[in-house]
This record gives structure tokens, sequence and C-alpha cells, in this order.
């Protein structure tokens, strides 16, 4: 992948949305986590907590990078980030509890530690999206995460005021997913290298992970309406 052709944008563009969708979480993270400090140094925590959580996760995403070109393993990879677009649909809404800390570096390591934890899922398919590419995971990381911090509220009202960002999410998530299979070692050694393939499977998947999600999701509504009844 050459720096700047068109493929390396759709990643980037696949990497950005990803972050976005995936980073919902954190406004929640760092305002319970600094609420009960005083306003004047809020804003600090809020600057050296997302420092801090940032150098983490793009050196966690970098080595990911570099795991995934071990034989095998983007193949899992590809199998998870599958899961996890499934998961994505049908997930209620989190609502893990983070202690306010009382003190300004409490608060900085509450921050750090909650953002590794929950990241997991983003680190693996931003990593999976950069194609081995160190370089699409810092700009996807300089483009995504100021929008992450400073506009995750304006992100979660847009999810709850359009909740059709959920399933393109979802979406560009299994695009991803089929992106790592095909191109496998092992599975390129059969089906060859075919973007075709690759898209038409794509589609496919895409379909049945919608569906699935929908039709879960469905079956949900319905026996919260049977136990209320």
């Amino acid at each position: 992948m050459e720096l700047f052709s068109p493929e390396f944008f759709q990643a980037l563009f696949a990497i950005v949305i990803m972050d976005l969708v995936l980073g919902g979480d954190n406004a929640i993270v760092i305002g319970m986590a600094a609420r009960n400090l005083p306003k004047q140094q809020q804003k600090k925590v809020i600057l050296f907590g997302t420092g801090g959580a940032i150098l983490i996760r793009t050196l966690a995403t970098l080595v990911a990078v570099y795991l995934l070109k071990i034989p095998g393993l983007m193949f899992a990879g590809g199998l998870l980030l599958v899961w996890m677009a499934y998961k994505l649909l049908t997930d209620e809404k989190h609502d893990e509890q983070v202690d306010s800390a009382a003190s300004f570096w409490g608060a900085i390591k509450t921050i750090i530690i909650a953002d590794a934890v929950m990241g997991l899922d983003n680190v693996l398919a931003v990593a999976g999206a950069a194609h081995g590419h160190p370089i699409l995971v810092v700009f996807g990381l300089l483009i995504s995460i100021p929008i992450v911090v400073w506009g995750s509220t304006l992100v979660i009202k847009a999810i709850n005021r359009f909740p059709v960002i959920i399933p393109i999410g979802s979406a560009v998530i299994t695009h991803t997913a089929v992106t790592m299979l095909v191109h496998e070692k092992f599975v390129v050694n059969i089906i060859g290298e075919s973007a075709l393939i690759e898209w038409g499977l794509s589609a496919v998947l895409i379909a049945c992970v919608l569906y699935l999600g929908h039709r879960t999701n469905k079956k949900k509504v319905l026996e919260a309406a049977k136990n209320a009844a």
C-alpha cells in the first residue's frame, strides 16, 4: 500500500470510523473519574489522563500491528473482529461504574487504566485496518483521538440521535475482518488474491452480521415485553 494512495485513505477512513464508534465510552470514563475534583483541576486531569491513555493505546496498537504478521494471528484476529461487529449491534449501553478519584494523580491513573482495559477491541480493530503500516495507526489516532476526547459527548449524542451510525460502524468492522481473513497467507494460497472475492465475501458477511444483530435485538424486545406483561 503506497502512502496517500486510494487504499491508504480507505484504510484511514476505516480506522477513524472504528475509533469513533468503539471509543464512545471514553467520555464516560473521563467524566466520572474527574467529576469530584475542583474545576480548575478537571481540565488538567483530562489533558494528562488522556495523554497517558493515548500513549499506551498507540504503543499497544503498534505492537498489535507486528503481532498480526505472525502466521495465523491475522486470521484469528479477523474472526474476533466479526464477533466484535456482532456484539456492537447487540450489546446494551455500558453501565460500567468508574469511581471518582479524590486526588489529581488518582484521577489520571483511573482514566489511563480504564481506557487501557476498555480499549482492547479498539486496538485490534485499528491494527487490522492498518494492514501492517504503523504510519496509518499514527495518522488514524491523530485524527480520531481529539474528536473522541473533546468531541465524545457530541459523538454519543449523534449515535443516540442517529442509531444508524452503529450498524455502519459494525459494517466497517466486518469489512476490516474480511480483509484480515482473506489476506492471511494460507488463505491466499487457497483462493489467491481477488478483489471480487474479498468484496463479495464482505457483502455476504456484513448482511449476515446485520441480520443476526437485528434478530437478536428483536428477540430481546419480545422477551422484555413478555416479562413486563
